[in-house]
């Protein structure tokens, strides 16, 4: 009785992080969209800019939901970190864009 009590509970917080952790992907998305908007409305961004910023986080908003599709609505701890690494690029390269002295 303890196994299946101990077992069930371990299995219930492998759960809730992982739909946390999955959760954190969508956040921080969603971060960087406002991050964007926001020199869109600046004029830190131009344009070009914006089109390909946004380009590159319609990649992988899509990847991420072809492989929530495939796991039944998670991401592995693999996908996830492969997400993460896309994320910084995507970050880096907003904050450059926004930094590069160019204006709309």
């Amino acid at each position: 009785m303890k196994t299946s009590i101990t077992t069930a509970l371990l299995l219930g917080a492998a759960v809730l992080s992982s739909t946390a952790l999955g959760a954190e992907v969508d956040r921080r998305d969603a971060r960087q969209q406002a991050r964007i908007a926001q020199g869109v409305k600046s004029g830190q961004l131009t344009p070009h800019e914006t089109a390909r910023l946004e380009t590159r986080e319609a990649h992988i908003d899509n990847e991420i939901a072809r492989e929530r599709a495939v796991n039944g609505g998670h991401l592995t701890a693999a996908e996830r970190a492969r997400v993460n690494r896309q994320q910084d690029r995507v970050s880096g390269a907003i904050y450059r864009q926004k930094h590069d002295a160019q204006a709309r």
